[in-house]
């Protein structure tokens, strides 16, 4: 076969297929293009899980009438306008490839105006081409349905999940971005059922309420800021809500990562997240976490993706630094710990604490020295039900006492091994 160009309608399928790869995928261009659109609420509705409709509706600042038909060409955005604004991105969408692609696998209907308009403007095409244009009402913003999405590629649709497979995809798409812009209310309707609402409050934990539930939000531990950190424009800030150890999960599909505000897949950052819960959680164990990483735009590569999912940071090291320090700080000065609250036992004078019970007590907290030799003999440990009492300096020669252990040698570099506190009895 000579070589040739492709038509206009094969390289814009092909293209297509690379952005839009599935359900999910359309709602999330659709989505972020209403996010940059500065709407405040955000409703989608789908049907068939995405695959027979899709509706995204925002109140946004619309698309004024003569740029209408123009959105909907290969690499048309106002987002950027030179080379030198893609080394700092600030948006959500940049590529101007979102609405032709989605236009070229999809029967489209898009509905817009601007708030200082008196009228809208309705644009519908079929497979790419332009079928109607024309001035119709419209509130302000911007709603675009699709309808029969791959209706024209049928291999790339019989690929696609389940009905209740792709909806769980768009569900997600909605729960995250509705966690990295809190103050956006947002609204997903289900085959004309209500699937899931955020309040769009400005709280990160009221969010994290309508996802995960109000008792998960509750347990929820607020990252605490550097406030040198953010009184520097050049630095790394981290925020949002860690779970404490108590709330793992099996796998690590509740670990939320947010760069600039935008959901990612990094796996530096979700290795700095585990590695912060070393020694805190279980193996094979992970947190409930919505970490939000802000850097300057211009030391994060997000052109490294058609869909944008994957990004690469310039300083890579510090990033991962930043996150760990910051989920690991949060840990040891906010996880919960267990205590006998004294003002309750003052409350009730005729109750008192438990009696610590009578048995000895050994002299140090490890029997032998630690890392010691396996051929070392170990000296028993006494304890009642588990609890092991520090020394009190006592010791004893009797027959019925055990002989107390030798004293600890010190750890590699004079350091215990990590430590967790489990609870607290008697002061």
């Amino acid at each position: 076969m000579p070589i040739q160009l492709l038509r206009p309608e094969v390289s814009s399928k092909i293209a297509a297929g690379e952005v839009i790869e599935r359900p999910a995928s359309a709602v999330k261009e659709l989505v972020e293009n209403a996010l940059d659109a500065g709407a405040s609420r955000i409703r989608i509705d789908i049907r068939g899980g995405g695959i027979e409709y899709i509706s995204v509706a925002d109140d946004g600042g619309g698309i004024p009438p003569d740029q209408v038909e123009l959105a909907f060409r290969r690499f048309a955005t106002s987002k950027l306008s030179s080379t030198e604004d893609l080394e700092a991105v600030s948006t959500l969408g940049f590529r101007g490839e979102a609405l032709p692609s989605i236009a070229a696998i999809a029967r489209v209907e898009l509905r817009t105006r601007t708030p200082d308009a008196d009228v809208g403007t309705i644009i519908e095409l079929e497979d790419g081409a332009v079928q109607s244009i024309a001035p119709a009402g419209a509130p302000p913003g911007t709603r675009v349905a699709l309808r029969h999405l791959f209706r024209n590629l049928p291999a790339r649709r019989k690929f696609l999940r389940t009905v209740s497979a792709e909806q769980r995809r768009i569900h997600l798409v909605a729960a995250h971005y509705a966690m990295a812009y809190p103050n956006v209310a947002f609204e997903l309707a289900v085959d004309k059922g209500r699937g899931f609402s955020s309040p769009g409050s400005g709280d990160l934990r009221d969010v994290v309420a309508a996802v995960y539930g109000p008792k998960v939000a509750r347990q929820m531990l607020e990252i605490a800021g550097d406030r040198e950190a953010e009184m520097d424009d050049r630095a790394i800030v981290v925020s949002g809500l860690i779970g404490p150890p108590s709330l793992d999960r099996a796998n690590r599909t509740y670990v939320s990562l947010f760069a600039n505000r935008r959901w990612v897949q990094n796996r530096s950052l979700s290795y700095a997240i585990e590695q912060a819960y070393h020694g805190f959680m279980a193996e094979r164990r992970y947190p409930v976490a919505v970490i939000c990483v802000s850097v300057p735009f211009d030391e994060v590569d997000v052109n490294a993706h058609p869909a944008k999912a994957e990004i690469r940071f310039r300083r890579e090291n510090r990033v991962f630094g930043a996150v760990q320090r910051a989920v690991r700080r949060t840990l040891t000065e906010q996880a919960p710990v267990p205590h006998i609250d004294q003002r309750a036992i003052n409350r009730h004078p005729g109750s008192h604490p438990p009696a610590a019970p009578s048995v000895p007590r050994p002299s140090a907290f490890w029997p032998t020295a630690p890392f010691a030799a396996a051929t070392t003999p170990a000296a028993p440990i006494t304890s009642y039900h588990g609890i092991i009492t520090p020394s009190d300096g006592a010791s004893s020669t009797t027959s019925d006492q055990p002989a107390a252990p030798p004293a600890p040698m010190p750890t590699p570099g004079g350091a215990l091994p990590i430590l967790r506190v489990l609870g607290q009895v008697q002061n």
